[in-house]
């Protein structure tokens, strides 16, 4: 067995499994099951499944997205009516983390004008394109429509001038409260193209290229906003802000992220998606 290789007939017959949605466990039993030893059946499966992913990312045509104004090596930036700290700039992906995005009566007022139109949060069935309620989101939420208050205006404005993207290719602010045990099993922000559910959502204003979060409280334990692929978890503090965008919607951008279970107290959140074009 030590003497197999993998030929370009294997080679192929792996990348038809993939294509046809059966997943690298099933393909590895099925080598298994055809006499392979694990060891050359598991390099053989990375060494060409991760080609697919190298090709397909080089077919695909990256997005432009939004980049927040940071001079290079800055610790404090002013934006607009907000002087704010940069507490972490990952390149890949990219993943900001700012501290004083928000004061902390804007905190309390987001919270309070938030409070009394929360409802379970709902998800996108991408078959279909509706919302639905989805068990790998347990927390309460609500929208604000775009510019609905001076609260939201003001934020709005500020996200406009950090990141250099036009307030219209924007969605509405988003406020979540998420109860001690709930959380946010992790996901993409961006809409699959290959679903056909994804063509309606994606008419209204292209792509979602950019997540804004920001924390509008600081949960007694968990509750941090988790990416598994990147090795990266980011702690909710009232007051802070995290940005990451994904210029390809595939797991290639490494954006796979979710918000951790709250362990004590609440945490209440506000995010904002970025679209590639102007959003009706």
């Amino acid at each position: 067995m030590s003497e197999q290789t993998v030929t370009p007939d294997l080679r192929q017959w792996i990348v038809d499994q993939a294509r046809a949605g059966h997943s690298p466990e099933t393909v590895l039993d099925a080598m298994k099951a055809s006499g392979w030893e694990v060891s050359v059946a598991l390099a053989a499966l990375d060494e060409v499944l991760r080609g697919a992913v190298q090709d397909q990312e080089q077919l695909a045509v990256p997005l432009k997205v939004p980049t927040p104004r940071l001079p290079e090596g800055a610790v404090r930036v002013m934006v607009l009516d907000r002087e704010m700290t940069v507490v972490m700039n990952l390149r890949h992906p990219q993943v900001v983390v700012l501290a004083d995005f928000l004061s902390q009566e804007e905190c309390v007022e987001m919270i309070q004008l938030a409070d009394p139109r929360l409802a379970r949060s709902q998800t996108v069935d991408t078959a279909t394109g509706d919302s639905e309620v989805n068990v790998a989101r347990t927390s309460e939420g609500m929208f604000f429509s775009r510019g609905e208050n001076d609260l939201c205006r003001r934020i709005e404005a500020r996200i406009e001038a950090l990141l250099n993207w036009p307030v219209d290719h924007g969605e509405g602010l988003q406020v979540l409260r998420y109860a001690p045990g709930a959380e946010y099993k992790p996901h993409y922000d961006y809409f699959d193209p290959q679903k056909p559910g994804s063509a309606p959502i994606l008419k209204r204003g292209g792509q979602r290229v950019g997540t804004l979060i920001m924390y509008l409280n600081t949960p007694e334990r968990g509750g941090a906003t988790v990416f598994p692929d990147a090795g990266l978890d980011v702690s909710a503090v009232a007051g802070h802000a995290v940005f990451f965008s994904y210029p390809l919607a595939h797991p290639a951008s490494k954006t796979l992220h979710g918000g951790g279970e709250v362990m004590a107290g609440e945490k209440w959140v506000a995010t904002r998606w970025l679209r590639e074009s102007r959003f009706e």
